[in-house]
């Protein structure tokens, strides 16, 4: 696996202007190659492409493309990953992490579909499919009535009931500079006590 993301990391930095013009290597993308993989959709939704899909339709292309793993109700079958529930269990010792529970962003779950779903068919599904199918998990998730359609100009206002779980990465701001710091090599401490050692813990604790 490593070997294949280095060749793959290789063959990006091959195909950029700066190889090709500088080192005589490659050449540069073509814009339907960078098009192909320039597909994410970020929360803002900046990313995504024109398009709708009602509940009702995605009920069905949820039925016949997706029901079969995550159930016709997104109860999940067998150890395929439930859609809905979990309500009120994050804080449980064994949370049920779904899209109604934990997912922050209605971006990751229409990202998601269209870059892996269906299982073992990825990037099957239509624009239109995939707004559907994102539209009707909303509605599985009591999100929103059976009547919404879901598009481009709306989609920010669905909100995902654990978005304010979570916040920023600020370790650059509040954790890295400390990293940066000369570390102490030589009498850090006025004082230094023993206060135990890990063999007598280790006895204490029957190893």
């Amino acid at each position: 696996m490593l070997k294949f993301l280095n060749s793959l990391i290789a063959a990006v930095l091959l195909a950029t202007p700066l190889a090709a013009g500088t080192l005589g290597l490659g050449r540069p993308a073509l814009p339907d190659e960078i098009a192909a993989w320039n597909i994410d959709v970020r929360p803002d939704g900046a990313g995504l492409p024109e398009g709708a899909g009602s509940v009702l339709a995605g009920e069905g292309v949820f039925t016949e493309k997706c029901a079969a793993c995550h159930g016709d109700f997104g109860e999940g079958v067998g150890r395929w990953p439930i859609l809905v529930g979990g309500e009120d269990t994050l804080a449980d010792e064994r949370p049920t992490k779904t899209i109604g529970s934990y997912w922050p962003y209605l971006s990751t779950v229409w990202d998601y579909v269209y870059r892996t779903m269906p299982y073992g068919d990825a990037r099957s599904l239509t624009v239109d499919e995939v707004y559907q199918v994102t539209a009707y998990i909303l509605y599985l998730n009591d999100l929103v009535e059976d009547d919404f359609t879901l598009t481009k100009a709306n989609f920010t206002s669905a909100v995902l009931p654990n978005q304010a779980g979570f916040k920023r990465d600020d370790r650059p701001q509040t954790e890295y500079p400390d990293f940066r710091k000369p570390a102490c090599m030589a009498n850090c401490k006025p004082n230094v006590e023993i206060t135990g050692r890990g063999t007598a813990k280790g006895a204490e604790m029957g190893q």
